[in-house]
């Protein structure tokens, strides 16, 4: 509404269904990464601000306990990925922090980009990393950083789950 968009117009910049875009908005489907981007993209503005509430946190600690956590579904069903708020998303922020908890064979389906920069470390797990055409296996310990217009997607090649620190500016997901 904010953008003046008819749910068809929406669908067509943002490559999906206006059934989909629907059962978003109705609370009845959940997008994946990709398709959540693209639809971001569309309405000029990122996936932190589309799925995250109300910013209640108002102190500078984030107690593990008490992090917030978005989930969605791989595609063709294989697994979902979550996000763990290491820093729960505010209007202003030059940085975002997520734990990405990969199931196995999980992935951020098609490659995006756009602009910022991007590095993580692998806590647990194994990780495929894919940007532009160049294919990377990072095991735990190693680390990554790019800058976010290199086209890029990751998954989880292993049977564990894989557990990410990823930091994006300016904020994305």
């Amino acid at each position: 509404m904010v953008r003046q968009l008819t749910l068809k117009a929406l669908a067509e910049q943002a490559g999906c269904s206006e059934s989909l875009l629907s059962k978003v908005e109705g609370g009845h489907a959940t997008p994946s990464l990709a398709t959540l981007h693209r639809i971001a993209i569309a309405l000029a503005t990122n996936i932190a601000t589309l799925v995250s509430g109300p910013d209640v946190n108002m102190s500078p600690v984030q107690r593990a306990n008490e992090r917030p956590t978005v989930s969605f579904p791989s595609a063709r069903n294989r697994g979902a990925i979550t996000l763990e708020r290491v820093v729960v998303p505010g209007a202003g922020q030059l940085l975002q922090g997520d734990i990405h908890v990969i199931e196995p064979r999980a992935n951020s389906d098609e490659q995006i980009s756009h602009a910022g920069e991007e590095l993580g470390y692998v806590i647990e797990g194994e990780l495929e990393l894919t940007l532009d055409d160049t294919l990377y296996l990072l095991q735990p310990g190693d680390s990554f950083y790019f800058p976010s217009t290199v086209p890029h997607s990751y998954r989880n090649p292993g049977k564990l789950v894989t557990r990410v620190l990823w930091i994006n500016t300016p904020p994305t997901f």
